[in-house]
């Protein structure tokens, strides 16, 4: 599997630059992170399909009425419990995408410890 674990150099986005069809079993996931991962590409992946492959997208600076954070956002994913990758390897945490709505995930501020 090739991770996708990229940086780009986007620019910011402003406020409705991203459109969210949401309804019936169709939700959407916004990752909450620092600076720090400004460009870097965040895989997430279905949690009852192992095979199925990884989608991401990167992290984008956003331009909203109160200031400025960062965060990358997934449109149109279908209901039901996600990984979010930390790398290839790691998960980061899982979240449930209900459809109708927004759910939200805040990357950690460290690698999370993995079992041995």
């Amino acid at each position: 599997m090739h991770a996708h674990h990229h940086h780009h150099a986007y620019g910011p986005t402003e406020t409705g630059t991203v459109v969210l069809d949401l309804g019936g079993d169709t939700g959407a996931l916004i990752i909450y992170t620092g600076r720090q991962l400004h460009g870097r590409e965040i895989e997430i992946s279905r949690v009852d399909d192992a095979d199925a492959p990884r989608t991401h997208v990167a992290v984008r600076e956003r331009i909203v009425q109160d200031g400025t954070f960062h965060s990358a956002v997934y449109p149109d994913l279908a209901a039901g419990l996600y990984t979010v990758w930390w790398d290839e390897d790691t998960p980061a945490g899982t979240v449930t995408v209900t459809g109708g709505t927004v759910a939200e995930f805040t990357w950690p501020t460290s690698a999370p410890s993995v079992a041995i």
